[in-house]
């Protein structure tokens, strides 16, 4: 029981001070691993990719993901709870407040300040993933050639990005054999 008070109350303080959609989860997500080890970095690295190749928003399927890997069904349930309680909260709040103050030179400021924190939080994440992915004991020479050969196929091609996520997998089980 403990354990699953535990996971709703930190995904709520994630939920609470994620400002910036899913990907700004990620450096919340890897300081609570360093913390509880309920995960490591290269599960932090699969977590990203299976959100980012399920539907879903990424910060939602990255608690449930956390939660069941910690506490099964249950635990996916609480954690993704408590990451939406703030949000559900605040939107509440602030539609009540916002009809009567969205004109107001504060508030829009407010919103305008929001943004760089945004930013920083999804390249912050950014960096981590790509230390993780092509720099975990060594440099991974397949993983680096993989991201290059994306990144050239994105640029040319302009492809379908669900074809991108399929073929990624595939190269990236391939590789692992």
């Amino acid at each position: 029981m403990l354990l699953y008070i535990k996971l709703y109350f930190e995904f709520f303080k994630i939920g609470l001070f994620t400002i910036g959609g899913g990907l700004a989860t990620i450096p919340f997500l890897r300081e609570l691993s360093i913390k509880t080890n309920w995960f490591s970095e290269m599960d932090l690295v699969n977590m990203l990719a299976i959100s980012e190749s399920t539907p879903g928003a990424i910060g939602v399927n990255m608690a449930t993901y956390t939660g069941f890997l910690t506490g099964d069904f249950l635990g996916g349930t609480v954690a993704t709870l408590g990451l939406v309680t703030p949000s559900i909260l605040i939107i509440l709040l602030i539609s009540k407040a916002l009809k009567k103050f969205k004109e107001n030179p504060f508030v829009i400021s407010g919103f305008y300040a929001i943004r760089p924190a945004s930013i920083g939080l999804i390249v912050a994440a950014t960096f981590g993933i790509v230390k993780v992915s092509f720099f975990p004991n060594n440099i991974n020479i397949k993983a680096i050639i993989l991201g290059i050969l994306l990144w050239i196929i994105i640029k040319k091609i302009k492809t379908n990005p669900i074809l991108l996520i399929f073929f990624s997998g595939i190269i990236g089980i391939i590789c692992k054999i």
